[in-house]
């Protein structure tokens, strides 16, 4: 079966030949135009065509994981919950993440936690990946990808819709969403949708119970257009973080760790403590301003405000009072140093900011100059209560805060001369970050002050075929550490990235087709060590100089009028430079290894069905190659390669004024046993993922 994903070889991602043709019912805005035209490896996906098929509850990442060079993992093992995606081997704190141009990925870790905006594909319109360093201007800088989720706008009828799914692991899904249509003289439209998700998980206890919003204001006038958003979420979520070890992976790979509480020779697991959660909500508010000024220039200006609070709860067996600032106690005379805590770790956050972007179009010319400015201003502390002694309740044992600020600048253009596209980009950011420990306790932040400031340029051309165009393009970007590299090392240095990408994009008969050749050379890239904290994030380390390099092809074929066939592959090399291992016998050089967690083969082959305009049928397949837990080529470290197959059908019953729509997706339908991620601790670590499982959905929209 593994053969069949070769058929991809015909070209590139049959994502970007199917909808970078599409004309979409939305409005598009000057940055998302601009975009589709830049010499940079893309994809640019159409929600509604691309994906509705799919979207039955489970997180963006699962969403995506047939895209050219994306893998995605699930810590709960079925796709809710703690979910990510790796592209071109670069994990979620190496790909910018944008709602909107706005980032979203967490200031102090870089990471990106969908879970906190659950069911965030029902209210898209589109995503853009580009891959490498990409063109994206705001925040933290790619290096692996970026991905912008553009949000849908109201529709210009008023509707009813609701979505609702029922699936393996008791997963379901509710959803309920009203548009008013336009009024007020078609100047004004509004859209609301409320989702509620929960999954008893894969995983023993791995449950998530999710809560979803989306509001949305959209007025024009004349040149005017303001769209005010605010979308959210909460979630609770029992931990499933920890992973289990190989042999238990074999015999029980549903087990999970966390909560375990043993017996007093901490032998045998006597109970597990019922709530050992992560609790966090977090709400987006978005003023989008577009405005026109002439017929040559448009100006583009976003505020924004995210607000974040939770914490997550552990049971803390047998733990030192001085652990967390408390005094031993005294019973009949004899002091007490241990006892049993609930431990709960505190993020309170804010940040804010402001993109401002001007547009200019002109015969030959497009111009676009923009200046962003943001501040991430997060609380840190943990509480502890007592377990035996209850009078021990909510004490305060640590505080820190972070303040980091961001002011950038950018211009870009792109000049066309005959067949050409001239296309450049210069960017300047400044960073600043300072973290301060306001109350000591059990080794929990650090006093850090740094500042970056960083010069992204990036060029490239096109050049125009018949039916499509070839293009190269170079770049250079920087990324500062994050908190975690920080407070490993004070001392670690910021990445820097030479990207050198080239490929076509072209259509013979009804076939389309791309490819793309890719060298991104790193220096100090931060790559991880496949060791996780004391809260399951991963641990990076500079590796020196590195590289990957590697070509990805896909292709669309349209079979007959109901049958399409598509794929994409990815082939690569990824390796560290003279990888040096610190070991107890002192640091070990050796020399080039394979960077961790980056297959060298990803395939996917879709066959759509399509018999007529009421049913609709998919097969997708997938083949990940073998990849490493850690960079010190250790074959004992190492998951192995997967094949899985999905299948999704959607009948649609028309009625008068009344849709509806019948959904399944049936997913590892060969029930295959695998492990797409995990981490090494006296041997490696295995996040199980679920055997076969599916997922029946019904959509009722009214208008």
């Amino acid at each position: 079966m593994k053969g069949f994903i070769f058929l991809g070889l015909f070209a590139g991602s049959f994502y970007l030949a199917q909808s970078s043709q599409d004309t979409l019912k939305v409005h598009q805005i000057e940055s998302v135009n601009f975009t589709k035209r830049l010499p940079v490896s893309k994809e640019i996906i159409n929600v509604e065509k691309d994906l509705e098929n799919k979207n039955l509850g489970q997180d963006l990442p699962i969403l995506l994981k047939n895209q050219t060079s994306v893998i995605s993992t699930s810590d709960a093992g079925n796709g809710v919950g703690y979910t990510g995606f790796r592209i071109r081997g670069v994990g979620g704190n190496g790909i910018n993440v944008m709602m909107n141009g706005v980032p979203y990925n967490d200031s102090e870790s870089q990471g990106t936690f969908f879970v906190d905006v659950p069911d965030l594909t029902s209210s898209a319109s589109q995503i853009i990946i580009q891959r490498g360093v990409g063109t994206s201007s705001n925040g933290v800088s790619a290096f692996g990808a970026s991905v912008n989720v553009i949000s849908k706008n109201p529709e210009k009828k008023f509707y009813v819709k609701s979505d609702n799914s029922y699936g393996s692991c008791n997963t379901y899904k509710y959803s309920a969403e009203i548009g008013s249509g336009k009024f007020w003289k078609d100047r004004l439209s509004l859209m609301g949708r409320y989702t509620k998700i929960h999954s008893d998980g894969y995983i023993d206890r791995a449950f998530s119970d999710l809560d979803s919003y989306n509001l949305t204001a959209l007025f024009e006038e004349g040149k005017t257009r303001l769209r005010v958003m605010a979308f959210g979420g909460k979630e609770k979520t029992y931990q499933a973080w920890n992973g289990i070890d190989k042999a238990t992976w074999e015999t029980n790979p549903k087990f999970n760790y966390s909560g375990a509480i043993y017996d007093a020779n901490w032998e045998n697991i006597v109970e597990f403590y019922d709530n050992e959660t992560d609790n966090y909500r977090q709400n987006h508010y978005q003023l989008l301003w577009e405005q026109g000024l002439d017929d040559r220039w448009n100006l583009e200006t976003t505020f924004h405000y995210t607000q974040g609070k939770g914490y997550y709860e552990n049971y803390k067996q047998d733990a030192k009072f001085s652990k967390y600032n408390l005094p031993n106690i005294f019973e009949n005379g004899t002091e007490i140093k241990k006892s049993d805590f609930i431990r709960k770790k505190w993020l309170d956050n804010d940040f804010y900011g402001v993109v401002s972007t001007l547009y200019g179009k002109f015969d030959n010319l497009d111009l676009n100059f923009g200046l962003v400015g943001n501040q991430y201003y997060g609380r840190h502390f943990g509480n502890v209560t007592g377990v035996v002694y209850p009078e021990i309740d909510e004490h305060e044992y640590y505080r820190n805060r972070s303040v980091k600020n961001e002011v950038a600048g950018f211009a870009k253009f792109i000049v066309t001369k005959n067949r050409f596209e001239f296309f450049g980009d210069l960017q300047l950011r400044n960073i600043t970050y300072d973290t301060k420990i306001l109350q000591q306790g059990d080794d929990e932040g650090a006093s850090i002050d740094k500042k970056w400031t960083f010069f992204n340029p990036k060029a490239g051309i096109n050049y125009k075929i018949p039916a499509g165009k070839i293009f190269i393009s170079a770049a250079i970007a920087h990324r500062e550490p994050n908190r975690d590299d920080l407070f490993a090392n004070p001392e670690t240095e910021a990445e820097k990235l030479y990207d050198f990408e080239a490929g076509i994009e072209k259509k013979v008969g009804k076939v389309s087709f791309t490819g793309n050749l890719y060298y991104m050379n790193y220096v100090n890239q931060l790559v991880l060590n496949g060791q996780i904290n004391n809260i399951g994030e991963f641990i990076r380390v500079n590796s020196g100089k590195s590289y990957r390099m590697g070509v990805e092809l896909g292709a669309l074929v349209p079979i007959s009028e109901k049958v399409n066939l598509s794929g994409n592959l990815t082939l690569s090399q990824n390796e560290n430079k003279n990888f040096k291992n610190e070991t107890s016998e002192g640091i070990v050089n050796l020399g080039d290894t394979p960077i961790s967690f980056s297959p060298n083969v990803i395939g996917n082959v879709l066959l759509n069905y399509n018999p007529n305009k009421k049913l609709s049928l998919g097969v997708q397949n997938q083949y990940v190659g073998s990849q490493f837990l850690d960079n010190t080529n250790n074959e004992n470290l190492q998951l192995k390669d997967y094949f899985l197959t999905d299948f999704n059908a959607k009948y649609t019953l028309n009625l008068k004024n009344t849709e509806v729509d019948f959904k399944f997706l049936l997913n590892n339908i060969f029930n295959k046993k695998y492990v797409n991620n995990g981490y090494v601790y006296d041997g490696p670590v295995y996040f199980s993922q679920a055997g076969m499982n599916f997922m029946f959905g019904m959509s009722i929209k009214f208008q």
